[in-house]
């Protein structure tokens, strides 16, 4: 396993990418503060180019490759979020970005990942079928692997998000972080470990892909094997270096069900007057069920993405 990212990653990242990304704001809402009965406070990562979190790590990692490097291309495999992020980050650098995606990600994602350049292989949604497609590819074009999670130089471009949010607002008792493949979180963890050790990290994950729970628990990974989940950016399962930075930093995993997730999705655009995805609202949800314990009157909570397919929306059918 290559070497854990550090919070000086963390920091290293910041300087690479402050040029490139939105630094995105962080946004309150009286009415959800009195539904939850807490203080909350949302870091808008919707509000981020591609309209998710993803493009930190994916330029972080894009613009850390030597000219010769990126001159080969990169390619990933992703459901979304990673594959738009990849193809823009690539696009900075004027290199090619080779996007492996599951022939049913939302049409607002494949759009996106062709609008900025990125070479879409079509593959099944299964994981063994998105690394064939992959590897297929990589011994065709000879591009670098970005993987969406589990890697060093993303988890710590995810983690300047964190990063940011401690810096506006200071002293929180937890953050809630939705868990897929883990990049978030485990950057998340690393930022708020050095920068605010009392804060609680706590993984919001949807019960019907709850890979990441049931790791936590046991102590090893359990993969994600076929989620049912409205959280499409979550079907995925941890890696290597997400589940060792998980384990050394997260204080907890918890999960919620579909019909709070869409739930707190609602609230979010109702209330707030913003887009988020399924995704992004899994951790409302979390605070919806009362699955948190401990103090928790000042919560930050990460809004990863507003990809949102509007013919599909959860609550028009």
């Amino acid at each position: 396993m290559e070497k854990l990212p550090s919070f000086q990653d963390v920091l290293d990242a910041v300087k690479r990418i402050e040029s490139f990304i939105h630094r995105t704001p962080v946004l309150t809402c009286e009415s959800l503060n009195r539904i939850v009965g807490t203080q909350l406070f949302f870091k808008c990562e919707n509000f981020q180019k591609v309209g998710a979190f993803k493009f930190r790590g994916a330029c972080n990692t894009v613009f850390s490759l030597t000219p010769t490097e990126i001159g080969r291309g990169v390619a990933t495999h992703s459901s979304g979020n990673h594959a738009a992020a990849l193809a823009l980050a690539a696009q900075k650098r004027q290199a090619k970005a080779f996007i492996v995606m599951p022939k049913n990600s939302p049409a607002v994602k494949k759009d996106a990942v062709s609008e900025y350049g990125g070479e879409i292989v079509y593959c099944e949604s299964t994981l063994t079928a998105r690394e064939q497609a992959l590897n297929q590819v990589i011994k065709k074009t000879g591009a670098i692997f970005v993987h969406p999670y589990n890697d060093a130089r993303v988890i710590a471009g995810q983690g300047t998000a964190a990063l940011e949010l401690l810096e506006e607002v200071p002293q929180l008792d937890i953050i809630l972080v939705p868990v897929g493949g883990g990049g978030l979180l485990s950057g998340t963890a690393i930022s708020a470990a050095h920068l605010s050790p009392t804060t609680r990290v706590i993984a919001v994950e949807p019960a019907g892909a709850a890979d990441a729970f049931r790791s936590f628990q046991t102590g090893k990974i359990i993969p994600s094997i076929q989620p049912e989940t409205i959280a499409d950016g979550l079907r995925t399962s941890l890696g290597e270096l997400t589940f060792a930075i998980i384990q050394k930093y997260v204080s907890d995993i918890v999960t919620v069900s579909e019909a709070t997730i869409v739930k707190a999705m609602r609230l979010v655009w109702e209330r707030m007057k913003i887009v988020v995805e399924p995704s992004a609202a899994v951790p409302l949800a979390g605070l919806l069920e009362n699955k948190t314990n401990g103090p928790q009157s000042r919560v930050g909570i990460i809004l990863s993405g507003g990809n949102v397919d509007l013919e599909n929306l959860p609550w028009s059918n």
